[in-house]
């Protein structure tokens, strides 16, 4: 296992939707557990492959207290969502010094592979919600400031810029 860089904003991998899995194998399960340890290093509370320029559809989430609880996703799909919102402060490692407060749906229900292989549902509440929400994102292209509007997004981005 090791700890992996990020790819930086604004590379294109970063807009590009990442390539379904399909069959998981022991070279998926390896890129899990460099996830994993690259996620706890930041340490946030999700990590998608394509932010440390893995274009496949895999997706780490660990929003627990005590760390260890990671779910590991391969081809995640949002099958469900509550019409009542959270709102959390999101970020990315792929564009260090920003964030923003984004509301998305309080409860998720999310279809993916798991590390065993097996196609399993899931329901997601909360901050857990929000960090898988956001990863399927990632895997789509998306970032979360995609989420605001235009004036937010732009001063967002400017502000990144002058921290660079």
């Amino acid at each position: 296992m090791a700890v992996k860089p990020f790819v930086a904003w604004p590379d294109k991998r970063l807009r590009t939707a990442a390539e379904p899995v399909g069959t998981v194998t022991d070279e998926h399960r390896a890129i899990w557990d460099d996830m994993i340890e690259t996620m706890d290093a930041m340490p946030g509370v999700g990590l998608a492959a394509p932010q440390i320029g893995v274009m496949l559809r895999l997706a780490v989430v660990d929003a627990s207290d005590e760390r260890g609880r990671a779910i590991r996703m391969a081809d995640p799909e949002l099958v469900a969502a509550s019409e009542d919102l959270s709102t959390y402060p999101e970020a990315s490692p792929n564009l260090p010094g920003v964030s923003a407060k984004i509301a998305r749906p309080a409860r998720v229900t999310v279809a993916f592979t798991n590390q065993l292989g097996k196609r399993v549902q899931q329901d997601f509440v909360d901050l857990w919600a929000t960090s898988v929400q956001h990863q399927i994102d990632h895997l789509n292209g998306r970032m979360y400031f995609d989420n605001l509007g235009k004036v937010k997004r732009d001063m967002l981005l400017k502000k990144a810029r002058k921290a660079r």
